[in-house]
């Protein structure tokens, strides 16, 4: 089982309503259980390595608004798609300090475009839309830590 389908398997249980999920397979166990809506805990062990319970708040913190000069300051926000954090760690714009954003707002992204970096125990994890259309706002500033679930970008469908 790789990253990609075990954030799949916890973003189905967090939105699912389902209490709680055990899935053991040859050489992976993995355990999680949704206590509250706003809280899930994931417990993983593998042969090599044990892996702490994580518990995360799905709630947004310390959002920062980045406008541009053809955003206006208020967005109706309704309207706009939320790209989220599919897992805690810290929260990079770019590849490398050297290097540009990947993403800026009016930018046009598609579904598999990178928009980020989430650095979560030295590995350093892609980000992709998973949404087709132009970035409207940032809502997390670079290099910050960030949540399973916390809103990273506002993406305007149309």
């Amino acid at each position: 089982m790789n990253l990609k389908e075990i954030q799949s398997l916890i973003r189905f249980v967090s939105k699912s309503g389902v209490n709680e999920v055990k899935l053991e397979m040859k050489d992976i166990k993995i355990n999680i259980r949704n206590t509250a809506r706003e809280k899930t805990i994931v417990q993983s062990s593998t042969p090599m390595q044990q892996v702490a319970p994580i518990v995360t708040e799905a709630k947004a913190t310390n959002a920062v608004e980045q406008s541009s000069n053809d955003t206006p300051n208020e967005v109706d926000e309704t309207k706009f798609l939320t790209v989220t954090s599919p897992i805690i760690g810290t929260f990079y714009r770019k590849p490398s300090p050297d290097k540009p954003t990947f993403v800026n707002i009016g930018d046009e992204v598609q579904e598999d475009s990178v928009v980020c970096i989430i650095e979560a125990m030295k590995l350093f994890n892609e980000i992709e839309a998973e949404v087709s259309g132009k970035i409207v706002k940032v809502l997390v500033e670079d290099s910050t830590p960030v949540e399973f679930g916390q809103p990273l970008f506002l993406v305007d469908p149309s």
